[in-house]
């Protein structure tokens, strides 16, 4: 008998709302989503609709209202803080649009932090192969201060990848870039998930990047709806 191989992520009938002084205000209810481990998913749709609230239940950074997220088989909520926390270190990145570079790091020393924090021993080797990998060899003393915000988000980008993410969450990547440089980090983004097999789940206004992925789902209204290409 054939073993069926877990979904990257499997989020069944997550509701979430939030309290205010009118009541309760449902930000959308009873969405289902099944990603597929290597695939790339896009979720668009206007500001305000929820899209970066889905991704950090996904994620499990936030707990649902209601319904339930499972990542490659295991449900993260269940688990202790402690033991969640370990799981997303060891199997999630980041990349946001945002930089959340530590100023006082160097570009080394943002990019090994993860797996400095892991215990590893081979951390700068590490880090040095991903900023070489992004064209940033050359630059890896240099502290955020004095990197473009290309530059910053490449340093991001190999912080990224550097532990070997199996699931990768990009929340409006490129929008403080200008239009080339963007082009040029989503590049990276695609290329280097395809290398290393890793799940993207991609946020973004942008409908011509969003098409570029396996599938993509719009978030109108409160609901989720696969836009057939």
């Amino acid at each position: 008998m054939q073993l069926t191989t877990p979904l990257a992520i499997d989020a069944q009938r997550l509701s979430k709302s939030f309290p205010s002084n009118d009541g309760e205000i449902s930000l959308f209810e009873n969405l289902n989503l099944q990603i597929n481990k290597g695939e790339s998913v896009a979720i668009i749709g206007p500001s305000g609709t929820g899209k970066s609230t889905l991704l950090s239940l996904l994620a499990c950074l936030d707990t649902p209202t209601d319904g339930t997220v499972s990542l490659s088989g295991v449900d993260l909520n269940s688990l202790e803080q402690q033991q969640k926390a370990q799981w997303r270190s060891k199997n999630i990145s980041f990349v946001f649009q945002s930089f959340h570079l530590l100023p006082e790091l160097s570009a080394l020393e943002n990019t090994q932090l993860p797996l400095d924090i892991q215990g590893h021993d081979d951390s700068e080797q590490q880090a040095k192969h991903w900023l070489e990998a992004v064209g940033l060899g050359p630059r890896i003393s240099h502290f955020p201060a004095q990197l473009s915000g290309g530059e910053q988000q490449r340093v991001a980008i190999a912080r990224a990848f550097v532990t070997a993410p199996s699931l990768l969450f990009a929340d409006e990547p490129t929008g403080n870039l200008d239009t080339k440089t963007g082009d040029n980090i989503i590049e990276l983004l695609f290329d280097f998930s395809a290398k290393t097999q890793a799940t993207l789940i991609l946020i973004t206004h942008d409908v011509h990047l969003a098409s570029r992925c396996d599938r993509m789902f719009n978030l109108l209204e409160g609901q989720l709806t696969e836009v057939i290409k």
